[in-house]
Order: structure tokens, then sequence, then C-alpha cells
């Protein structure tokens, strides 16, 4: 009995014992099941951590970044490429020329200047069509107008109104000793034949009739011509010239070079004077008055840039002259008519400084000194390329 007694109480701690171990065992279990899962979750919590810095800087990504840095780069560079065309493009007047080196007018519209050759370089050749108009300054003047003239820059239509355009010391003034009487033009740098501008301010400057038609339309006329006949590029830049702040042009440089050939077809450098033969022009303003109203022009300007026809000394330039409509209508000056050389074949006339002047036989060729209506009465026609 006792030793049964004893099993029994062996037994009964056994399983006590064991059921002790038991739940040790099963709470050890939970408590480290508890920590593992702490554990795995802090791992999980870590793994999607370095997943996104992976992920953010996946080397897909860098090429992405990087892709996008060469693309700035090249956009850039691009940039930089486009600044340096139109640096070679926007090629203002040459530095090597001089105004003070012009000889003083002496009667001709025009003077050859550094040997008749363009100041243009080989790195300026090129048979792309481009125009450039300088911004207008600070006075609202004009700077260089440079395109090379083909057939791709000529009009397509007719020629649209300029009248809107009041470029610096315009006066819209009238004088009988000049022709078609208006003393000012709206002179374009680039002739509206070459490049189809109408009413571009930045290419419209004060120009006394005398510079319009004697001194720019014949080499208007003869690049026009030229790139018709050829279908040749022709490099062409004119640059106004100004005194100090004076709103009306001394005159203008001409440049022409034709680039297929070389030269060959085209190649002056001329300075055209803005002057009129009987008018004195205060450049300043571009007031004007009758060369003989009042005499010599240093005795009347003040000290302001004027300068007379009769005593045009002033080295470098030649200054052109606008009166107001108040001292027109004081003067009434007497016309004098207007010279033309006519045709007797072909019965037109022709401005003496027209290039189909040169062309014309001796025998057909006459003098006339009159009114272009009285040219008309008589049965001629005025000529379509200097249009007098």
């Amino acid at each position: 009995m006792r030793s049964n007694k004893r099993n029994n109480k062996l037994s009964y701690f056994l399983t006590l014992l064991l059921c002790l171990c038991m739940l040790v065992g099963c709470g050890s279990g939970a408590a480290t099941q508890v920590m593992l899962k702490a554990e795995d979750s802090e791992t999980e919590s870590y793994v999607e951590t370095v997943q996104t810095e992976s992920a953010e800087n996946d080397p897909g990504d860098e090429t992405e970044i990087q892709t996008a840095a060469e693309t700035e780069i090249q956009a850039a560079a691009q940039v930089q490429s486009d600044d340096s065309k139109q640096k070679v493009v926007h090629i203002g007047t040459a530095s090597a020329f001089n105004a003070a080196d012009v000889p003083a007018y002496s009667g001709e519209p025009y003077t050859a200047v550094n040997n008749n050759e363009p100041y243009f370089t080989s790195d300026n050749l090129t048979t792309e069509a481009f125009e450039n108009y300088s911004e207008l300054d600070a006075l609202g003047r004009c700077g260089v107008a440079y395109a090379n003239v083909c057939l791709e820059t000529m009009p397509t239509e007719k020629r649209g109104s300029i009248s809107e355009v009041k470029p610096t010391g315009w006066h819209s003034v009238k004088y009988d000793n000049v022709d078609g009487k208006s003393l000012y033009n709206r002179c374009h740098l680039i002739g509206y034949q070459l490049t189809a501008e109408n009413a571009n301010q930045q290419n419209l400057i004060t120009g006394t009739r005398y510079l319009n038609v004697d001194g720019m339309l014949p080499f208007e006329n003869m690049v026009a011509d030229y790139v018709k006949e050829t279908d040749n590029h022709v490099l062409y830049r004119v640059t106004p010239i100004f005194t100090g702040d004076n709103l009306v042009a001394d005159g203008v440089l001409m440049e022409g070079y034709s680039v297929e050939d070389e030269g060959d077809g085209i190649c002056f450098c001329v300075y055209a004077y803005n002057v009129q033969p009987g008018i004195t022009i205060d450049y300043a303003t571009g007031d004007s008055w009758l060369s003989s109203e009042k005499g010599n022009s240093d005795s009347s300007s003040g000290g302001n840039s004027v300068v007379s026809q009769s005593a045009a000394d002033k080295s470098g330039t030649q200054q052109a002259a606008v009166q107001t409509e108040s001292v027109k209508e004081t003067s009434a000056p007497v016309s004098t008519g207007t010279e033309y050389i006519l045709n007797t074949n072909t019965k037109k006339f022709h401005y003496p400084s027209c290039s189909s002047v040169k062309q014309m036989k001796a025998s057909n060729k006459k003098e006339y000194t009159g009114s272009r209506d009285d040219l008309i009465a008589q049965g001629y026609d005025p000529c379509k390329k200097c249009n007098p």
C-alpha cells in the first residue's frame, strides 16, 4: 500500500512536473514565436526600406537621370550651336570701315570704299538664305540690315503700304526742284525687290529721293537682275551711318558679294550719300530748306550738323535735309526739271544712273531735261528698273 502510495505520489509529481514543463515550454515557444514575428516584422520593414532605397537608386533610374542631364547638356550645346550660327548671320558693319575716310560729296551719288571690296570674310560665305535686321537703338534708329539674297527671299506678291512707318527724322515736305517733289522717301535698307520686306521699321530710314533713286537703287537692281538670271546667292549688307545722336543718317554703306562664283558676278562696297542737291539738311532733326534761303550752312547751323550741298566739305559724311511744311509754304522753289535718258528705240525713259543706260546703243540714247509728265505725253514709258 505504502509502495503504491509512493508510486502514486511519484506519478502525480511527475505528471505535475510534466505539466509544468509543458506549460513552461508552451510559454517559451509562444514568447519565441512572438519575438520571431516581431523580428520578422522589423526585418520586413527593413527589407522594404532597403528595397525602396534600392529602387530610388536603381541603375535604370540612374540611366534616366543621366539621360536627362545629357539632354540638358545637349540642349545647352544646341543653344550654343544655334547662337554660333546666329553670330555668323548677325554680322555687324565691318570694324575696318571708318566714315571719316569717305570723301566729301562732290556731285556723285556714291563713292567706292575699300577699293570696292566688301568687308565679308570666307566664313560668311553660305548658300543658306537668311535675313537679319538690327533692333532699333535707344533713339529709334535703324542698324545693320544683312541678308543672303536669293530667289527664296524675293517677293511673290504685290508690295504693300509702308506709309504707317515714320523713321527717325521723318518730315513730310516737298520741293519743286526734287524729282517727285517729296524730299524724303522711306528708304529700304534692303530693297523690297530683294527680301520682300514691307513696313518693317527695322529696315526703313529717312532718306532723300536722291539717295533712294540715284544712290541705292542701281545696286538693288544689279543684285536683283543677277539673282534672277543665275539663281545664285548674294551676301548683301547695308549699314546706315549716323553722326552722334543725329536722327537722319549721313549715308549708307552698301556691300554685295555673289557667293557661288566668289564675287565674279557681284562685288561692290560703296558709300551712298544721303543728300539732295539744292537742299540743305539739318541731320540732327531732319529739318531742311533751300540752300539759297540761308546761304552758307555754317552761319545758320548754330553748331548743329547741317551741311549745304554747295559747300559739303565735311570728311566722311554728307547730311540730308528735311524742311517743315511751314517753311515750304513760305518759299516757292522754282522747278528746274529733271534729267532723264531716253531710249528713242524702245520709247523708255530712265534715270542717268540706271543700269539699262549702259547697255543702250549710242544711236538710241538721248538726254532730256524736263518733267516726267511731259515725257509720258510724248509717248515715253518709265523704265521698270529705275522707276523714274
